[in-house]
């Protein structure tokens, strides 16, 4: 019990670090204004009819129509940023539903399947994290096209599907229609973080999607 009451502590302290983490690498962009700025709202929106779930999208980043945007770097950074808070936030809301059943006893079955949502959900926080890493390393290489911004690009495309795909574990973990309240909460927030993970890895892939177009312009030439 103690353990688990540690544990919790640990991530919401997690969560406070990892934001300060996740902001784009140009501090300077993310000044706030008191009145939206039209142009970036509207860019948000365009960029987000690609996404599987745009609406979503354009909730998400409509918080940063404050801003100056600069293109889709600083989009997929801002999408990985989200997908990282709500990863954050549904990993502790798990760990705390798991000590409750863990307290009462009731039902062995659904603690175990919660742990193992918990598990899902970890693992999704630091692959979005390394993802977050190495976009930060990405965008420290210069303009020129090299197997070294390839390889960044491939690393970020890999954490981001395995987080999706981890979310989305945690969403199939509770079957069926008829579940209790806790259970309907938890589909919803794993739900959430695989929905916000899929729009940002698409978010990422068009803005990388430049840099592999142009690696392939180069392998093709004699």
């Amino acid at each position: 019990m103690a353990q688990l009451n540690l544990t919790f502590l640990l991530v919401i302290f997690l969560s406070f670090f990892f934001s300060f983490l996740a902001a784009p690498v140009e501090p300077s962009s993310l000044t706030s204004h008191r009145n939206p700025n039209p142009k970036t709202m509207t860019y948000i929106e365009s960029s987000c009819k690609g996404t599987l779930y745009p609406n979503l999208c354009v909730r998400c980043l409509s918080q940063y129509a404050k801003s100056p945007l600069n293109g889709p770097q600083h989009l997929a950074q801002y999408a990985l940023s989200v997908s990282l808070s709500r990863a954050l936030h549904t990993k502790g809301y798990l760990l705390e539903v798991a000590k409750e059943l863990q307290a009462i006893k009731s039902n062995k079955r659904e603690y175990l399947t919660v742990q193992d949502c918990v598990n899902q959900i970890s693992d999704s926080v630091e692959q979005i994290s390394q993802a977050m890493k190495e976009l930060r390393s990405f965008n420290k290489q210069d303009s020129s096209m090299n197997d070294n911004m390839l390889w960044h690009i491939s690393n970020v495309e890999t954490w981001m599907s395995t987080a999706l795909t981890d979310a989305s574990s945690c969403v199939y973990s509770f079957p069926g229609n008829r579940m209790s309240k806790r259970v309907a909460a938890i589909k919803v927030k794993a739900k959430n973080v695989a929905e916000v993970t899929s729009n940002a890895l698409f978010l990422f892939h068009r803005y990388a999607s430049t840099y592999q177009k142009a690696a392939t312009k180069i392998s093709k030439k004699p």
